[in-house]
């Protein structure tokens, strides 16, 4: 940590801006050139966490993101309008239950990016189906809508969304960074 922080220091001193992000204690933000990007050279490489699994609890709204079996980072969310219950069809406004893997990577998102799950899975289509009703679909983890970033953390002052997680614009930079497809979300009540 020292000798990094020499480095660091070194980098400052030359003209080089740096921000050591006081909202999180996790080290990787502490990586971060003031522009957001990486720089690896200095050391930081093995902070780079590969999240391979989220856990979000909608009973106190949390999302926690694994590597392996080490938790990396945990945010508050805002869920669907109706959070109890799991989703059973559209616009029921419900966030569904169950294990999803990411899907895909949407940076033109209608929203501060998103990450989509794969949501319904061919169970919950098949059961749809025999009740005659739409499942529904577009279930993302996402940013602010992009009309309204100036909301950041307020946004959780109430649940908001059509069922899907919300974060902030800062979260979901981290989270979009370093998830990759095929990320396995599991979504409890």
């Amino acid at each position: 940590m020292i000798k990094r922080n020499l480095i660091v220091l070194a980098l400052v001193g030359a003209g080089t801006a740096f921000a050591l992000h006081a909202s999180s204690s996790n080290e990787e933000d502490n990586c971060r050139e003031a522009d957001g990007l990486w720089f690896g050279e200095l050391g930081c490489e093995m902070a780079r966490p590969r999240i391979d699994r989220i856990a979000v609890d909608k009973s106190d709204r949390s999302l926690i993101a694994y590597e392996g079996e080490r938790e990396v980072r945990r945010f508050v969310v805002a869920l669907g309008r109706e959070p109890v219950g799991d989703k059973v069809r559209q616009g029921d406004a419900r966030t569904p239950e169950g294990v999803y893997p990411v899907t895909f990577h949407n940076p033109a998102s209608q929203f501060h990016l998103s990450l989509r799950l794969g949501y319904p899975t061919r169970d919950q289509v098949a059961a749809a189906r025999a009740a005659n009703i739409d499942p529904g679909g577009d279930i993302m983890i996402h940013g602010l809508p992009n009309a309204t970033p100036w909301l950041g953390a307020t946004h959780r002052a109430r649940d908001w969304t059509s069922g899907c997680i919300a974060l902030t614009n800062d979260e979901i930079e981290w989270l979009y960074r370093f998830t990759p497809d095929g990320a396995a979300v599991e979504i409890v009540a």
